[in-house]
């Protein structure tokens, strides 16, 4: 597996009522920087329909060395590092690698 390929980030989160205002400020100020890295492709936010604190984050990135540019910013290390994070009771990601469809 080539390090140049896309890499898709999920990344499952799940909070507490009382952290989910929170949690979502902070998600709501990470998004347009992540956004502005050369290398993030895409980043996208969701909540659950039958549980709104169980956040589910789809992200972009052009290749490995963008995610770890992405991963190693200031604005990650301060807002995931250090706000979020805590403020989470589960956290599981999975990296991803795009495929065409076989027919």
């Amino acid at each position: 597996m080539g390090t140049d390929e896309p890499v898709v980030v999920v990344a499952h989160w799940q909070t507490t009522a009382a952290s989910l205002d929170t949690v979502l400020a902070h998600v709501a100020a990470l998004a347009p920087q992540s956004l502005g890295e050369p290398g993030c492709l895409g980043y996208e936010a969701f909540q659950r329909t039958d549980d709104p604190t169980a956040l589910l984050l789809i992200e972009h990135y052009r290749d490995s060395a963008a995610l770890q540019a992405h991963l190693s910013s200031s604005h990650y290390q301060e807002l995931v590092g250090r706000r979020i994070r805590p403020l989470l009771t589960d956290r599981r990601v999975e990296f991803l690698r795009p495929r065409e469809a076989q027919t």
